[in-house]
């Protein structure tokens, strides 16, 4: 039917203009936060490419969602204004019956959102946290920059090495400056080697003096040694800590009845059904007003996806606090907006029916 074609082809094009501007706006946002994160000894600076990859696969279910309920918008939107929506209503056709041509252009959007929630989502969060955490877990030395003065995040040590090319646990001309209540003690050896002795990792200096001065009786002490050792990594008891929920497969949030699984699994499924929606809601907000050009409609359906999200995130926060329960949080809030975007498709279509009404009343207010 040339209907379903037109308005079919209008969607797509919208949606892949729209997904590329906002794809380029995120990336250049998550490029600046990624590289903060490296400048601030966060996450290793050769994995910046790939944390950015993660984060912004991890955004993409929130940006598909948002690119598709602008494309409804401003191409619906777009048809009201050169009153291509006035032939289509003149021909018998409600807005209801819009629907149809919508969900059969987004419907493998849809499983896309769907997949990324219940896979791609845990996964990319998994991978992201193992990156953070092996980068936080390598020592001192292995961190620091070859021939830069490097302080370490708690500020007690100041590195300065030179790594010896054929060994990436040995350094050469090693300067380690290190503060402990009042005391300052300035180490430095010709040659430096990490070792692992029982779960620790232990440097091993040689060639090399130790000096060291408490600021408050004022002494010095200077020794020279052949041979010397420093704990740069104590060795930790790992306890057994559950995952982070974020990290956990959708799988096993179904099993698990802890309120911050149950909060998890709320927003999840809860972002797919926000996507759903969103779509019914675009079509009953696109609706312009021919004798007043603006762009009030754009205002309106903006405010909405703002607050729609907000809530979702919202109700994730109320389920992980055991405020609420899993469904009458899930049921809740998008049986509510189902509801209104069904009502909102209703009320344009019957607009004409309830115009006397108004009119009347406005001109009895008068």
């Amino acid at each position: 039917m040339l209907f379903d074609a037109t308005l079919r082809r209008d969607l797509a094009r919208g949606f892949g203009a729209t997904l590329v501007v906002l794809l380029t706006i995120v990336l250049t946002m998550l490029l600046v936060r990624t590289l903060s994160l490296a400048a601030s000894d966060l996450i290793e600076p050769r994995d910046v490419v790939l944390v950015l990859g993660y984060t912004t696969l991890g955004y993409s279910p929130i940006i598909i969602a948002v690119s598709m309920f602008a494309a409804i918008v401003v191409t619906l939107g777009r048809m009201y204004r050169d009153s291509e929506m006035v032939v289509w209503f003149a021909s018998g056709l409600p807005l209801a019956r819009f629907v149809r041509p919508v969900l059969r252009t987004f419907w493998p959007v849809l499983l896309v959102v769907a997949a990324l929630l219940a896979f791609g989502w845990p996964w990319v969060n998994r991978q992201g946290t193992e990156l953070r955490d092996r980068y936080t877990q390598r020592s001192d030395l292995s961190r620091i920059t070859p021939g830069v003065f490097q302080t370490t995040p708690d500020g007690r040590r100041v590195f300065f090495v030179e790594r010896d090319p054929g060994d990436e646990l040995a350094a050469r001309n090693v300067f380690v400056l290190s503060r402990k209540d009042e005391t300052e003690t300035v180490l430095s050896a010709f040659a430096g080697r990490i070792e692992s002795r029982d779960g620790q990792r232990v440097l091993r200096l040689e060639r090399g003096q130790r000096s060291d001065h408490d600021a408050r009786t004022g002494q010095a002490t200077l020794a020279r040694f052949d041979d010397y050792e420093v704990l740069v990594q104590p060795g930790r008891i790992r306890r057994a800590q559950a995952p982070p929920p974020r990290t956990v497969p959708t799988a096993e949030l179904l099993r698990d009845p802890a309120p911050a699984a149950q909060g998890e699994l709320v927003w999840r499924i809860g972002l797919f059904a926000t996507t759903v929606n969103l779509a019914l809601l675009g079509i009953g907000l696109a609706h312009v007003n021919l004798r007043r050009p603006n762009n009030w409609n754009l205002v309106f359906a903006l405010l909405a996806g703002i607050v729609y999200f907000n809530l979702v995130n919202l109700t994730q926060t109320w389920v992980a606090g055991s405020r609420v329960g899993f469904w009458p949080a899930l049921a809740g809030l998008h049986l509510s907006a189902f509801g209104l975007a069904l009502l909102l498709m209703w009320w344009r279509d019957h607009a004409a029916v309830f115009a006397p009404w108004r009119r009347a009343a406005a001109g009895a207010g008068a």
